[in-house]
C-alpha cells in the first residue's frame, strides 16, 4: 500500500491543518504555485516529495524545480504540471494514468479516458470563496482510491 499526499497553491502558507493531513503520506507531490523555498524542506520531512514549478514560482530556488515531471509510483503513472491548460498531449495516449494539476485553486476529481484528473484545490491562503483543500491517493493491490479533504480556515 502507497499513500500519496497531494498540494498545491501553498502560494508561502503551508497550514498546519495541512501538514497534519500529510502526515503518513508515503511519497508528497507539489503541483506548483509553492510560493516560498521554505514549503518543499518542511513537506520533505514528512516524505520524499516530487514538485513542479507554478507561475508564482521564481528565483534561483524555483529554478530547482521543472514545469512538469512524470513520476511512476505503485504501477501506476503520473504526470504533473501546475496548469492543466499547458497539457500538450493525450495522457491516455501517453499511457499515464493520473493526471496532477492545480492553478484554479479549484479542487477536482474527474476520469477521462481512463485517465484521473486530479487538482487537489488550494491548501495556501484562501482565495474567494474556495475551499482550502488537498488530496489523498492510496494505492493498494492494483486500486486506487483517491480522496479530497478540505481544511476549515
Amino acid at each position: 500500500m502507497i499513500t500519496i499526499g497531494v498540494i498545491s497553491d501553498t502560494h508561502g502558507l503551508l497550514r498546519p491543518q495541512a501538514v497534519d493531513l500529510l502526515r503518513g503520506s508515503d511519497v508528497i507531490l507539489h503541483a506548483g504555485d509553492m510560493g516560498s523555498d521554505d514549503i518543499i524542506p518542511t513537506l520533505e520531512r514528512l516524505a520524499p516529495v516530487t514538485a513542479v514549478r507554478g507561475n508564482v514560482d521564481h528565483g534561483a530556488w524555483a529554478r530547482a524545480f521543472a514545469p512538469d515531471e512524470a513520476v511512476e509510483l505503485g504501477g501506476r503513472s503520473f504526470f504533473m504540471l501546475h496548469d492543466l491548460d499547458d497539457l500538450a498531449f493525450d495522457p491516455a495516449e501517453a499511457g499515464f494514468d493520473v493526471v496532477i494539476s492545480g492553478h484554479t485553486h479549484r479542487p477536482k476529481m474527474e476520469t477521462t479516458d481512463g485517465v484521473l484528473f486530479l487538482n487537489p484545490g488550494s491548501a495556501g491562503p484562501r482565495r474567494f470563496k474556495l475551499p482550502i483543500s488537498l488530496a489523498k491517493i492510496v494505492l493498494s493491490e492494483g486500486t486506487m482510491e483517491t480522496e479530497l479533504l478540505t481544511i476549515e480556515p
